[in-house]
């Protein structure tokens, strides 16, 4: 399911399943943990009384209900941070100023300030996943179905910086391979160029 606004000519549209029509979410961005005690091992005065024990830093991401939620999130933030256009915990008004002024369709991903949910689909134009049938195993193909689709509701991303070259060259292999991810895979390149190229194997 999703939730979506809109103002200042752009709209926000978010996740809370990683089968629905919108980003994946689940729960804690980092496993609850806390520090242990710890002493010192000298006698005498230089003994160190243990340090108290520290309660989990609060999130407002509940934990992970599955590996599997685990892996799909984790695996979704590192690709994000490779893509170019996720911005991180920009605010939802700074997200509407900056695409103001772009071309319709201009879209961005930054972090979401919901519960539950874990990233958040910024759009230069009114726009909206409500209601909508469609579900995605995650969200980069629910990115490349709105840009290829026919009625071009999402165009191009905005980026904080412009791709290298080696960037186009990796957009242009997914091109050739048709979106596919396991064709990527399978490209006869050797192991380096191919951990570069399935770091980000998508077209966008």
């Amino acid at each position: 399911s999703g939730s979506s606004g809109s103002s200042s000519g752009s709209s926000s549209s978010s996740s809370s399943s990683s089968s629905s029509s919108s980003s994946s979410s689940g729960s804690s961005s980092g496993s609850s943990s806390s520090s242990g005690s710890s002493s010192s091992g000298s006698s005498g005065s230089n003994h160190q009384p243990p340090l108290p024990l520290l309660d989990p830093v609060p999130t407002h991401f509940p934990l992970f209900p599955c590996k599997v939620d685990f892996l799909l999130i984790t695996r979704t933030a590192a690709m994000l941070e490779r893509s170019g256009f996720y911005w991180g915990p920009l605010g939802v008004e700074e997200a509407h100023s900056r695409l103001k002024d772009v071309a319709t369709g201009t879209f961005l991903i930054r972090d979401s300030r919901q519960k539950d949910v874990f990233f958040t689909l910024s759009i230069g134009q009114r726009f909206s996943l409500a209601g909508s049938e469609h579900s995605f195993p995650c969200l980069f193909f629910l990115l490349e179905h709105y840009i290829h689709s026919s009625k071009k509701s999402l165009t191009v991303p905005y980026r904080k910086q412009r791709p290298t070259l080696q960037e186009l060259c990796r957009k242009q292999v997914a091109e050739s391979c048709g979106g596919e991810v396991e064709r990527v895979a399978r490209v006869p390149v050797n192991p380096i160029l191919k951990h570069f190229l399935l770091e980000f194997p998508y077209r966008i």
